[in-house]
């Protein structure tokens, strides 16, 4: 049985992208005959934003938003919609259409074949950036081989945000702490800490040409750190007290 796929939109005045983001999604998705919503959390916009969803939703049902009350942070949107969403797996895409709705589809299939996660990298055979600013992209690849070696995996991209996980994953990774951009970070290395099965796929960043990106990498340092130490004491401390077997028990018996 194909599991139904929600698509965690995070939008913070991103009226110049929305509809070209949803109308491509959803026609790629709908011609792969993939059960599928569209659920844009609009995070305290300013623009047309809001009007630009009432209408586009008038024309996709499988579309649906959520008004993000204050305060606002990709952080915040995206759990407001992990807590919102009805799909039996679930993926964060960008509403600036730097994601491909290829890629979705492909690690769509992937999930099928029973992984808990599945994660995207961009700097693997087969995955690319287009137009990525140098400041930002050294900077990543030194903040994700600190995270490689830290926790002793290969896989990396963990700061990369586009990823999928089945529902299951998204309720044994809870409770979430970040507020903001470092929730990217959160999610995958608390799947890998706690045992989720996942698998890495490639996957092509598109750098926006619209709008204004909303991460700002000043202010991200410390968050990102925070995250990072936080799951290292879990991983080091906790004793296996959160990871998916010991959660599986604890249901069975009670």
């Amino acid at each position: 049985m194909k599991k139904k796929l929600s698509l965690i939109i995070p939008a913070h005045n991103e009226a110049e992208n929305l509809k070209k983001t949803l109308k491509l999604f959803h026609k790629k998705l709908k011609k792969q005959n993939i059960a599928h919503e569209l659920l844009v959390i609009n995070d305290n916009s300013s623009d047309d934003s809001e009007k630009i969803l009432k209408t586009l939703k008038k024309n996709i049902k499988e579309l649906a938003y959520i008004n993000n009350p204050p305060p606002k942070g990709f952080g915040f949107a995206v759990r407001k919609g992990l807590a919102s969403f009805s799909g039996d797996v679930v993926a964060i895409v960008m509403a600036d259409l730097s994601d491909r709705p290829q890629d979705l589809i492909k690690f769509y299939k992937k999930v099928n074949q029973g992984y808990d996660c599945v994660f995207g990298s961009r700097f693997i055979k087969g995955g690319k950036t287009v137009d990525y600013p140098l400041p930002k992209l050294i900077l990543n690849r030194i903040t994700n081989n600190v995270i490689r070696i830290l926790f002793g995996i290969k896989y990396n991209d963990v700061t990369n945000a586009f990823k999928m996980y089945t529902k299951e994953t998204i309720q044994g990774l809870k409770p979430f702490l970040s507020h903001h951009f470092n929730l990217t970070v959160e999610l995958p290395l608390k799947s890998i800490v706690r045992g989720y099965t996942y698998t890495v796929l490639p996957n092509h960043w598109i750098n926006r040409k619209k709008g204004i990106s909303k991460l700002k990498i000043r202010e991200m340092g410390s968050r990102y750190f925070f995250i990072i130490l936080y799951c290292l004491i879990e991983k080091w401390l906790s004793r296996g007290d959160y990871k998916k077997e010991t959660l599986n028990n604890r249901k069975i018996r009670s």
